[in-house]
């Protein structure tokens, strides 16, 4: 009994599955009618695909602006869907401050440029902890909404429009059933299938219509999201602002430091070099601080050639830019650290740090 009713429920719903493409085959070839909706229920389903395409669009975009890497992405959807966990890692940001932090250990925090590249790694590091601040206020609070609305109201509304296709198929199928019906005994069964299939499909079309005005509320809650994503933004930026300019106030408190400030290995090669260089003209003057300079400098007459010593760009238009082993003319003095001179066209202060002058 039970196998007999079951083949009759699959000769029934094979049938229905079977009118139904029929129906639609026809409706696109334009052999038949089709059941209309009505202005209002059109504009809804028009402002449902809409939500849908462009809930997916940002979503996709959101992810690739918080993780442009795609197989870092990758990785993270498989331990958040497969193993359920989430993964710690670096940000690129946190990973430059910690080579930053790294290379200033060993240069030795007590130079300039150590002290000067701790200091770069720390503000390297608050960055990549305000960046991964931002993407964990947008993944709570923006993307996981969105996502939740995509996977449940979204898919729901999705299914009850299919539902409602169907059940509009199975309407239009009754309907030209009972136009063809010639009989009254085929017409009088036909009525009966038609006043069913119209009674379902006006069910199912207050169903979805419920559904689909309901979208209206879903946009008020992204609105909300997407505000508070703002936000987070707003304050990630003025963080970065914030640690950039305390970084470029305390960068600014460093001067050129002088030889005495290098390593014994720099010492070392300095006077390899002076020994190789005994019969040369120039004042051998590299391993001597920027007050020795000067009091040297005070004893010379001028004006006198000077070979530049490092790459030195100018900090302000009284200052010349150059080049190491650029050959200058001094002029005069500038204060205990600077002096005047001239290289071409060009002619400025120059540190004396910066400087091997001539003895003739």
């Amino acid at each position: 009994m039970d196998v007999k009713e079951g083949l009759k429920k699959f000769a029934a719903e094979a049938t229905t599955a079977f009118n139904r493409a029929v129906q639609f085959t026809e409706e696109k070839l334009g052999k038949t009618e089709k059941t209309e909706y009505d202005a209002h229920f059109e504009n809804l389903l028009q402002k449902s695909d809409h939500t849908r395409l462009w809930t997916e669009r940002i979503v996709k975009q959101t992810e690739t602006l918080l993780q442009p890497n795609p197989g870092a992405r990758m990785e993270d959807f498989v331990y958040d869907r497969v193993w359920d966990k989430k993964r710690e890692r670096q940000t690129n940001t946190e990973k430059l401050g910690q080579l930053m932090n790294d290379a200033g250990q060993d240069f030795g925090t007590g130079t300039s440029y150590g002290n000067a590249l701790v200091k770069c790694g720390q503000a390297q590091h608050q960055l990549g902890t305000a960046e991964k601040d931002l993407m964990m206020s947008a993944l709570n609070n923006f993307l996981t909404p969105l996502k939740n609305f995509l996977e449940g109201d979204m898919k729901t509304v999705m299914k009850e429009r299919k539902f409602l296709e169907a059940k509009r198929l199975d309407l239009d199928a009754c309907k030209n059933r009972m136009r063809k019906a010639k009989s009254s005994a085929t017409q009088a069964n036909a009525e009966t299938d038609l006043r069913k299939a119209q009674s379902d499909f006006d069910r199912q079309l207050e169903i979805a219509k419920l559904l689909l005005e309901g979208i209206s509320s879903s946009h008020a809650h992204h609105l909300r999201c997407l505000s508070d994503f703002i936000e987070a933004q707003t304050r990630y930026y003025a963080q970065c602002h914030q640690y950039m300019t305390d970084l470029q106030t305390q960068l600014g408190s460093y001067t050129v430091p002088n030889e005495n400030a290098e390593d014994e290995s720099n010492k070392d090669d300095e006077n390899s070099k002076r020994k190789s260089s005994s019969s040369s003209p120039f004042l051998n003057n590299s391993d001597q601080s920027t007050s020795t300079l000067a009091s040297k400098t005070g004893k010379l007459e001028f004006p006198r050639k000077a070979r530049i010593l490092y790459d030195y760009e100018a900090a302000d238009s009284s200052e010349i830019s150059l080049s190491a082993d650029d050959i200058i003319t001094v002029h005069e003095r500038a204060g205990e650290e600077y002096v005047i001179a001239e290289k071409g066209p060009h002619r400025g202060k120059v540190p004396i740090a910066f400087l091997e002058i001539w003895n003739d």
